[in-house]
């Protein structure tokens, strides 16, 4: 297997309304089965899943929060207004939003954005990725594979990696189980989650501060079989159990 990545250099800022995958089609040549990962912040932005500071009231519980997470209570009450389920409140937010995602502030961010402006993760990142998908089917004729990314942290582990908020034209998750190892055992709960392996990498390339690369391209990506089931059911979550006990 040889893979090959690609950054989608020269991309202008984007503003709310601007096509973004036409942007993209417009300085990269695809090819079917071709890996598009596009950074959420970007998406969002053309969207207009975005929010002007002075334009938001903070809530009591939102003044509560701020005062002791250290953040502006406006900033906090756009993080509890995208927010499913409060995990913890302190000494970050950690809460999940709509579509399963688990992340601090609920991936509210105010980075790599005009000052003043707080930006939100797409509500239906799934839709958002299979829209991407055919719009570039559209636009080249080629069909593509998608994941929409964000950037998160992770228990136990210092630092940030991207992941996989949405996806289209692939499985989450390569399942194994069943499969044989090297020696003839057979798997019982081996499942990879390849969008997230593929979503971090891209983070790599895309960079965090100005690097100006919101989409990266993997080609000669094998195809794999699994399933969607990228997060865990509340009941099952020990994670999610521990620290809501902690309250």
């Amino acid at each position: 297997m040889s893979i090959e990545v690609f950054p989608v250099n020269d991309l202008p800022i984007f503003h709310e309304d601007d096509d973004f995958p036409e942007e993209i089609c417009k300085k990269f040549d695809f090819e079917e089965g071709d890996i598009l990962c596009v950074a959420s912040s970007v998406y969002s932005k053309t969207k207009g899943f975005m929010k002007k500071m002075a334009d938001i009231s903070p809530s009591e519980d939102a003044k509560r929060i701020a005062e002791k997470c250290g953040e502006d209570p406006r900033f906090v009450q756009m993080v509890l207004d995208t927010t499913e389920d409060l995990i913890i409140e302190h000494p970050f937010i950690l809460s999940q939003v709509k579509c399963g995602h688990v992340g601090v502030r609920a991936g509210v961010d105010n980075s790599n954005v005009e000052e003043g402006i707080i930006i939100y993760l797409p509500p239906d990142p799934m839709g958002s990725a299979e829209e991407i998908k055919n719009r570039v089917k559209g636009l080249t004729g080629s069909d593509i594979r998608v994941i929409i990314t964000d950037t998160c942290g992770r228990s136990f582990r210092r630092g940030q990696t991207g992941v996989a908020i949405g996806w289209a034209g692939m499985t989450a998750i390569r399942d194994f189980r069943g499969d044989t190892d090297l020696f003839g055992r057979v798997l019982e709960i081996t499942e990879e989650a390849v969008v997230d392996e593929f979503a971090a990498f891209s983070n790599f390339i895309m960079g965090e501060s100005n690097n100006g690369v919101p989409a990266v391209v993997f080609r000669n990506a094998p195809e794999w079989k699994g399933h969607d089931e990228l997060y865990f059911r509340p009941e099952e979550d020990l994670t999610r159990k521990a620290l809501k006990n902690l309250k």
